[in-house]
């Protein structure tokens, strides 16, 4: 196993570098630019990605890496284990000077995460999971939602389609992995999406999460591995134990129109 304190170190470090450009409430001091239309990318999420390349190299030289900001390389998917790492996620809320971004990091074995840590500078959290052993945030254990009734789940979300208006809306960063961690900080009972998502995305959240307690599925309700050829899965399901089911039942049918069209 690796140094994970060099990984925490080395996490933290990227961090700071984000956070020496990010300007509350402005635009940062670096170049901002779209890789495709409403898909925009930074400077620093390059400088992110290669400064934690360079250093997660020398921690672990026989793992793999797949990252938002690098070109995938096929080789990964003969290492048993790979870095999956996205350098800012929230990238939209880190050019408008919001804190709803981080640095997400997930060490992977076998197509399942078994080490993340996630970096939050601008709301000061770090959070740090390894498999079976719990999750922290700023040093201190957490414990999932535990809601029982489905209806009245807090979801962190800009608005409800009609039929989903049982349920209670809450503040909602830009960064899908941030989201996730309301669920395990007990600030969210359900995070759902219904697109294909890719997998840096959520790697170090799911365990995360699931270490506080919470299940993490597809939009289907089914599992989700790592380190895929195609390193994508049809929507997400983060929630409390007991709401995951009924979770699963209210987006099946517009799942399977979706998939469908």
């Amino acid at each position: 196993m690796p140094d994970f304190s060099a990984v925490v170190a080395a996490t933290q470090q990227a961090a700071d570098l984000a956070m020496r450009q990010w300007r509350d409430g402005a635009e940062p001091d670096a170049k901002v630019w779209e890789k495709s239309k409403g898909n925009p990318v930074s400077e620093i999420d390059l400088a992110v990605d290669a400064l934690l390349k360079e250093r997660f190299a020398a921690i672990l030289p026989d793992a793999a890496w797949l990252s938002e900001e690098t070109v995938d390389d096929p080789t990964r998917l003969n290492a048993s284990r790979v870095w999956l790492v996205d350098p800012i996620d929230g990238t939209r809320d880190y050019i408008r000077g919001r804190s709803g971004w981080c640095v997400s990091v997930a060490l992977v074995e076998n197509g399942v995460p078994i080490f993340a840590i996630m970096a939050a500078p601008a709301q000061a959290k770090t959070w740090i999971a390894r498999s079976g052993q719990g999750v922290t945030c700023n040093g201190e254990r957490l414990s999932a939602s535990a809601r029982q009734d489905f209806a009245g789940s807090r979801v962190p979300t800009d608005d409800l389609p009609k039929v989903d208006r049982d349920l209670v809306i809450v503040e909602k960063p830009n960064s899908i992995a941030m989201r996730m961690t309301m669920v395990a900080c007990d600030r969210a009972d359900l995070v759902a999406t219904l697109r294909w998502g890719n997998e840096w995305d959520i790697a170090a959240a799911h365990l995360v999460a699931q270490e506080a307690g919470a299940l993490v599925s597809n939009a289907l309700g089914q599992p989700m591995l790592y380190n895929k050829p195609d390193p994508k899965d049809f929507g997400l399901i983060c929630s409390a134990p007991d709401i995951h089911a009924a979770a699963v039942e209210r987006l099946a049918e517009r799942a399977d129109r979706i998939l469908q069209s």
